[in-house]
């Protein structure tokens, strides 16, 4: 099915987005929107399409099927409101809103349409090819359910990260937690489905003219009592993502997400019926084509008219733990 795409935001995300769409023929990119001008000019000029620095007349151009929003986190709900009321099919970058009550508005609007297009939550993490593996491993090699995951996540930052957008609370509405610890939390729902409670603390403990914190370390529990603890992190000043997953008898560990995190590495360790050490077996994959097939789910929910891997009601679960976290008194 031939399809129009808009994009609202070209900075690192939106380009990315802009190039992936490259690779899906029956995706033509139409109009991107950017608040910066020159920034709008060059990606249209890159990809062959027409730019203007006014989001609506993205979200409301009638020759548009397809809204890719990937603005600063204080536009997401606002435009995907727009998009949505306008009949446009929504991929819009996690975290999705500011906050929980934000992203509520969205799903309250999205749940009153006669007529639903998709609207998808940008967690591509969920694509990349450990973590898919990680699934079919759990699933098909008998070691019992997952206990507890332990994830670390962290980058260095860069000279000025603290008078960036994302780390003013009025725009970010929030610092590492809802950045990368929203991929954390929606990983951990990924394998573990639902939990009940989240408690943690955040702290600033470097940038410090920055509004919001740069490191969080939390706790989630399911209702079944499976614990998932997460460290993330803006002072992680070697680039680091870490995975530790542990069922009754297996472990399975993911190194990397490929660049500047290193290798994409899965490790498998089985127990023997008579313990000791485990047997290992080890994965790995070169480049990241998690957001590829993201695109390529978002497209595959459109045609057959069901519901992508990663929804807006995952985001909305995601941000209920992350506000869990920020209104709950610090842990220390």
């Amino acid at each position: 099915m031939p399809s129009n795409v808009g994009i609202i935001g070209c900075g690192v995300i939106g380009a990315r987005r802009a190039e992936i769409l490259k690779k899906f023929p029956e995706s033509k990119l139409v109009k991107v929107a950017d608040i910066n001008a020159e920034r709008a000019k060059a990606v249209a000029e890159q990809y062959g399409c027409a730019y203007t620095t006014n989001w609506k007349e993205v979200t409301q151009d009638p020759q548009i099927n397809q809204v890719i929003v990937s603005t600063t986190n204080n536009l997401l709900a606002e435009v995907t409101i727009d998009a949505i009321k306008n009949n446009k099919h929504v991929l819009v970058e996690k975290p999705s809103a500011r906050s929980l009550e934000e992203l509520n508005k969205v799903i309250e609007v999205y749940e009153s349409l006669p007529k639903k297009p998709v609207l998808k939550s940008g967690f591509n993490h969920r694509f990349h090819p450990a973590f898919q593996k990680a699934k079919e491993i759990i699933a098909k090699e008998n070691i019992g359910d997952i206990m507890f995951i332990r994830t670390r996540y962290g980058h260095g930052a860069r000279v000025g990260y603290d008078t960036e957008w994302r780390s003013k609370k009025e725009v970010s509405g929030g610092g590492e937690l809802i950045d990368q610890g929203v991929h954390v939390i929606d990983l951990a729902r990924y394998f573990m489905g639902e939990f009940e409670s989240a408690v943690g603390h955040c702290e600033t403990f470097f940038w410090k003219k920055a509004e919001v914190e740069d490191n969080c370390f939390a706790l989630m529990k399911t209702p079944k009592g499976q614990v998932a603890s997460f460290h993330v992190s803006t002072t992680q000043w070697k680039n680091i993502f870490s995975m530790e997953i542990f069922c009754k008898t297996g472990q399975i560990n993911i190194d990397g997400i490929g660049k500047s995190y290193g290798k994409e590495t899965l490790t498998f360790y089985k127990m023997k019926p008579e313990m000791g050490p485990p047997d290992k077996q080890v994965y790995d994959w070169e480049g990241d084509d998690s957001w590829e097939k993201e695109y390529a789910d978002f497209t595959r929910a459109i045609e057959q008219n069901n519901e992508p891997n990663g929804t807006i009601y995952d985001a909305r679960a995601a941000l209920k733990l992350v506000s869990d976290i920020y209104s709950k008194p610090k842990l220390l």
